[in-house]
């Protein structure tokens, strides 16, 4: 009995050091396939070698608006980069026309402006190519940019858009103008982060429509240039 009894024991101590050798090798093979997949990580800044801003500005509502903000980027010379959602070029096709015509360069906001986090990976897909497709059907040159709703980018959010082949991009400086600052208040945000490669966040806004003059001129006489997004991050 007693030798019966020992056996058993030290088989027990066999088989869980066999599941424990099991264990340790499952989570090592795990680590070393998560450690060899490429991390995607969103684009905060362009390059810093050159000595220049890029200006995106989110579009999902400001109709009114857009018409004299892309009279004042014809005045002072400048492209800028436009996030537009699919449904915003659906309902207002000759502003996003008037938009690209102008020279400005077009990005993917997604279709209905959701809360990206919030959303399976499948749904972000379909946000993106929902507005590809009515990018194409209004026969609209876009760029592979993404900026993603609310600043939203967790890890299958990113995947979404890097799996359709598209850069997620984010912020240097936020301009906040939703939140209907005065024109000066919006200078000094931007201002105050200028440097090589900023990209500034903006919407099309009134009290940002009235601090743009002001601020190119400002970027300008720092010697800044202003690019699009895909002339920054290159």
């Amino acid at each position: 009995m007693i030798v019966l009894y020992i056996r058993k024991k030290q088989l027990l101590y066999f088989l869980f050091g066999l599941l424990l050798l099991i264990v340790l090798l499952f989570a090592f093979n795990q680590f070393s396939r998560s450690d060899e997949m490429p991390v995607v990580n969103p684009i905060y800044i362009g390059n810093t070698a050159d000595k220049a801003v890029a200006l995106m500005v989110n579009v999902d509502w400001g109709e009114d608006v857009l018409p004299e903000m892309l009279k004042v980027f014809k005045e002072k010379e400048t492209k800028a980069t436009f996030f537009i959602t699919g449904r915003f070029a659906k309902k207002f096709p000759e502003i996003v026309k008037i938009i690209a015509d102008a020279g400005h360069e077009i990005g993917n906001h997604g279709y209905s402006h959701p809360h990206p986090d919030k959303i399976s990976l499948e749904k972000n897909m379909k946000e993106i190519t929902d507005t590809e497709q009515v990018f194409k059907e209004l026969n609209i040159n876009y760029s592979m940019i993404y900026a993603p709703p609310y600043g939203e980018h967790k890890e299958h959010v990113l995947d979404a858009a890097e799996s359709l082949g598209y850069k997620t991009i984010m912020w240097t400086a936020d301009t906040i103008d939703w939140q209907e600052p005065t024109p000066e208040q919006i200078i000094k945000r931007v201002t105050s982060k200028a440097d090589n490669g900023v990209l500034v966040l903006m919407h099309p806004k009134k009290c940002t429509v009235e601090a743009l003059p002001s601020l190119i001129a400002g970027l300008h006489q720092e010697n800044y240039l202003l690019k699009t997004i895909t002339e920054i991050i290159q």
